[in-house]
């Protein structure tokens, strides 16, 4: 068996039958982190059925899939999967744990640390690695104007949640060897929870803003309603787009340290000052293009393309002139 004592773990994370996008951009990043020391990396899978999801896992990084399997575990349950993760952690010790930083993954990471003593590093943004193994956590603090890094020097597993879409995701490898361990939670316990009804998230019909290819975000520079609505005539333009804002969309389409972390190919930031609370949830978008009247404006400094003007006049022009470019 491979040694995923001192190793770098990751909880993989399903939904409808498949594998999260994010258990895969931790795995590649935990082994990154994992060959800079020579360690190991493992995933816990916790879900009624294997289906291939193991397999998946090897081939983009995995060392060990421990699949804790069955019936009870169809659903996520909190109590379910908390006592699973901390008998295998006190069983096989790692040295880092890494969670999503999803709705579950929020839910489920504290309750770990806390039934294991440890510490946790919630939302993170970026994780390195130190000396002797030394997680480096980093996150927003201070209400988002400044990041602190943040180590668990003493006391092991390392332990904290990531956000999604921060880190890429190894290319799968279908040759990799790794090794699929079916274990079965010895200390039983009966769950208090009760699924009463089951229904999918509604998203209205619209894309996810984290599937997006191409992003609209609107700054305090839209007023209402009414002004932001240009800005979703400017999406309409494109496929596979969705629109963002601090006020005139729901929070599952909002942006930054209090939103979604996301990196579109094309990110338009459009009375966007550039706070660190928002650039943080965007800096990793392939392209960024900023429209802002302050040519002082911070987010001018993590854009690729910058326009100085008003976006209630630049807007209207671009709209025209992307409709005129694809009736020629």
């Amino acid at each position: 068996m491979a040694k995923t004592e001192n190793a770098i773990w990751v909880i993989a994370q399903l939904e409808n039958g498949e594998t999260l996008g994010v258990t895969y951009e931790l795995l590649g990043q935990a082994r990154r982190l994992a060959d800079t020391v020579g360690q190991n990396t493992a995933v816990i899978l916790i879900g009624k059925e294997n289906k291939g999801h193991a397999e998946k896992l090897i081939a983009q990084g995995a060392d060990v899939v421990y699949a804790v399997l069955g019936e009870e575990y169809e659903d996520y349950n909190v109590e379910l999967y908390t006592n699973a993760i901390c008998e295998l952690a006190q069983e096989y010790k790692p040295n880092g744990i890494m969670f999503g930083a999803t709705i579950d993954g929020r839910d489920l990471a504290p309750r770990v640390a806390a039934r294991l003593k440890t510490g946790l590093c919630a939302d993170c943004t970026e994780v390195e690695m130190g000396e002797n193994g030394l997680l480096k956590w980093t996150r927003p603090a201070l209400g988002g104007n400044l990041m602190g890094t943040i180590v668990c020097s003493d006391i092991r597993p390392q332990m904290g949640s990531v956000r999604p879409k921060i880190f890429a995701p190894m290319e799968p490898d279908a040759g990799r060897q790794g090794e699929v361990i079916n274990y079965t939670v010895k200390n039983k316990v009966e769950s208090k929870v009760e699924i009463l009804k089951k229904e999918p998230l509604s998203t209205g019909g619209k894309l996810k803003i984290e599937d997006a290819e191409v992003v609209f975000a609107g700054g305090r520079g839209f007023s209402d309603a009414e002004q932001f609505k240009v800005l979703e005539d400017l999406a309409a333009l494109f496929e596979k787009s969705a629109v963002a804002d601090e006020k005139w969309v729901d929070h599952a389409s909002q942006v930054g340290q209090s939103g979604k972390t996301i990196a579109p190919k094309l990110y338009f930031a459009c009375a966007i000052s550039g706070a660190l609370q928002h650039v943080s949830g965007m800096k990793e978008s392939e392209v960024i293009v900023a429209i802002n009247k302050d040519e002082n404006a911070p987010i001018f400094e993590v854009a690729h393309y910058g326009l100085v003007g008003d976006v209630h006049v630049v807007i209207p022009k671009l709209i025209e002139k992307i409709k005129a470019y694809k009736e020629s």
